[in-house]
């Protein structure tokens, strides 16, 4: 192999690592991507939500129930259209937007009960595991469930 084609493939390959690397960097600071939700009472998987961004806010929607016999649950407690609708495909999150290391100002929708909350999401573990906190007024008043990143 010449000197040539052997300084290629060897920047080739550094090229390919660099842009690994800055997809993982970029995952890791970024909430969009799959979360399994752990409910902050029991500790159990309850769900898998798509978070996305759409013009520098984040959407959080219900790709898969993961509780036995929830399957095909509905949302009995909420109010106007989402009255009786299925929880699997709810959109749960939304409006949320970064400031400084943490995305805020958004809604969650709790469909166990059908109320909204405002919303705090921050990274930790290096991107690893996202925390929400759902709140009324202050974040002081609220629960923080942990999501970990499929």
């Amino acid at each position: 192999m010449s000197l040539f084609k052997r300084w290629m493939s060897r920047l080739s390959l550094g090229l390919g690592l660099a842009l690994i690397t800055v997809a993982a960097q970029a995952q890791a600071d970024s909430p969009v991507g799959l979360w399994r939700n752990i409910d902050d009472k029991t500790g159990e998987s309850k769900g898998l939500i798509r978070i996305t961004e759409n013009g520098g806010a984040l959407t959080g929607r219900i790709e898969a129930i993961l509780t036995k016999g929830q399957e095909d649950a509905r949302c009995e407690h909420c109010e106007g259209d989402l009255k009786d609708k299925p929880v699997k495909g709810m959109t749960i999150l939304q409006g949320l937007r970064k400031d400084k290391d943490h995305w805020d100002g958004g809604t969650v929708l709790d469909p166990n009960n059908g109320k909204f909350y405002k919303a705090r999401l921050k990274l930790i573990e290096g991107g690893k595991k996202l925390e929400l906190r759902g709140y009324i007024g202050t974040p002081l008043l609220g629960r923080t469930q942990t999501w970990i990143r499929e």
